[in-house]
């Protein structure tokens, strides 16, 4: 049956029991009032934000850890657990004070030992913290709510790079836990956010838990995204795991759940004929769909045969294979950032215009020297977007005449998987698609459109004139300038093709109507949120 015709399938199940009801223990209505439950786009398998750049990973570490700056709702970086910072005048000498009264979960105060640990541990992973200690001349803690970073250069954009909406966000841990190896995964999870980890409750594949942390000290200004007074209402948060769109949507009319971060399209005309619960767009930066290539291994580490996928893939069909046909909820995008933003820019798009030229990207790829090998494409199964776009991903190699070995699995083993440097018939892999967040293009930030080499999620592609011209955003004074590079970044970038950008499009959300303060963001943010019984 055709993916589509399949989903829609599923528009008929109304009210049905979500597969018997939830497993939970038996608790109050008051209990349950001071319970919030989500239904997360993934599963947390794992629990380590730098390790790994997972957004779902991101969006629960952000419930736990707190960040030295946040972006807000206007995309400007606000102080966080910074009180101030002072700038030397020749640019070179940034001096960080924290706030007061700072404490981690386990007690103990957040120091400014703690935060160059931690600053340490995500440059290593994070393309603009790479960027920073290549001109690092020394990072240390001053006193305990001071610390001090010294340049070789200026770097005018230093407080986006620690306040960041895009993962791995520079999240402060304890310096006993930033000393593990940012290469291997963290075993403890304390922080100094507003939420506990309720590990004892951690079952991957089914649920996790968050308890308010009665000692947070949230900033005086209103929350706003990632910035201001995270006031968290409820005592427990509970992500609950339910890959079965048709599941979720009954448990939540059924208010076995209470939010729902992502909405099936399809199901999203008869959840809002349900008087208990709203529908709507938190999101109006939108998403972006991309097809990752592992630029390490044949016939991907040669620019011909990345540039025969755009030239054969058409957004359109990977659009309406998940998103659907409304023409509103989504728009073809011939270039890397969100349609709508001050950076937005088609210079260099032509390869993805026009009609598809299927008999171009075989000669291009028949030029890398593909031979007929197997092509080793993953697809998350329980992510509805990713299972649509891996199925027409693996048409379109066919059409290509290319030999595929599908990899069908759930997201946890594509996100070990892509980690993995080895060839792709020994557990490596070439190709797999996902979805991004919109916020994430609004600047240069994202991981996959970095090209240093040493970014796993984009196949660890390499280019000194991408990395260039990313530079020259970074390094830009003003916004003329910053736009000039962005247009010479799009260009470079779609021709060295770093990923393949899929087409941009909008999701819904849904939650019940007795849960109250839900938020317009790019993911859902729990601080001011209150549900009645």
């Amino acid at each position: 049956m055709h993916r589509r015709a399949f989903l829609k399938s599923f528009a008929g199940v109304g009210t049905v029991a979500a597969a018997g009801g939830l497993a939970t223990p038996a608790i109050s209505q008051r209990a349950a009032a001071r319970t919030v439950r989500l239904v997360p786009h993934a599963d947390l398998a794992n629990f380590d934000p730098i390790w790994t750049s997972a957004y779902i990973v991101r969006n629960a570490g952000l419930l736990v850890w707190d960040t030295l700056y946040g972006v807000d709702g206007n995309l400007n970086v606000q102080r966080q657990m910074v009180e101030a910072e002072e700038l030397s005048s020749d640019g070179l000498t940034w001096a960080f004070r924290l706030r007061p009264d700072l404490k981690f979960h386990d007690g103990e105060p957040v120091l400014a030992k703690d935060v160059v640990a931690s600053i340490n541990r995500w440059a290593a992973r994070d393309p603009l913290g790479q960027t920073i200690k290549t001109i690092e001349q020394e990072l240390v803690a001053v006193d305990d709510r001071t610390f001090r970073w010294v340049l070789k250069q200026p770097y005018p954009k230093m407080l986006l790079a620690l306040g960041k909406i895009s993962s791995p966000c520079c999240f402060v841990m304890p310096a006993r836990i930033a000393e593990t190896d940012p290469f291997k995964q963290i075993t403890e999870y304390v922080g100094s956010g507003p939420m506990r980890f309720a590990r004892s409750d951690w079952v991957p594949g089914s649920r996790s838990a968050f308890e308010r942390f009665a000692d947070y000290v949230p900033r005086p200004e209103e929350a706003s995204w990632m910035a201001g007074g995270k006031r968290i209402i409820t005592d427990r948060i509970e992500w609950i795991t339910m890959p079965d769109p048709a599941t979720a949507a009954a448990a939540l009319q059924n208010r076995e759940i209470d939010w729902w971060e992502f909405a099936l399209p399809d199901l999203v005309p008869m959840l809002r004929k349900s008087r208990n619960v709203v529908v709507d767009i938190q999101d109006r930066l939108g998403n972006v769909g991309v097809l990752s290539m592992n630029h390490l291994f044949p016939p991907f580490n040669d620019a011909r045969a990345r540039r025969a996928l755009l030239t054969a893939l058409s957004q359109e069909e990977y659009m309406r294979a998940y998103v659907g046909d409304d023409a509103k909820m989504w728009k073809a995008q011939p270039g890397y950032f969100t349609p709508g933003s001050a950076l937005y820019t088609e210079q260099g798009g032509e390869i993805l215009k026009g009609p598809r030229k299927l008999d171009a990207a075989k000669r291009l790829l028949a030029e890398s020297g593909y031979a007929g090998d197997a092509i080793f494409c993953m697809a998350a199964q329980d992510i509805p977007q990713h299972k649509a776009w891996g199925d027409v991903t693996a048409d379109l190699l066919k059409q290509l005449g290319m030999n595929v070995d599908f990899a069908a699995a759930d997201w946890g083993t594509v996100v070990a998987r892509r980690t993995q440097k080895n060839p792709p018939a020994k557990g490596g892999w070439h190709l797999y698609p996902t979805s991004t967040y919109g916020v994430d293009w609004v600047f240069p930030i994202s991981p996959f459109i970095q090209a240093s080499g040493s970014v796993a999620v984009n196949g660890w592609a390499k280019s000194p004139a991408v990395e260039g011209e990313i530079a020259a955003w970074f390094n830009a004074n003003t916004p003329d300038d910053e736009r000039v590079a962005a247009r010479r970044l799009n260009e470079v970038a779609l021709n060295e093709v770093v990923c393949a950008p899929l087409g941009w499009y909008l999701r819904h959300s849904a939650w019940t109507k007795n849960l109250t303060g839900v938020s317009q963001g790019p993911f859902p943010f729990f601080w001011g949120v209150s549900k009645s019984s």
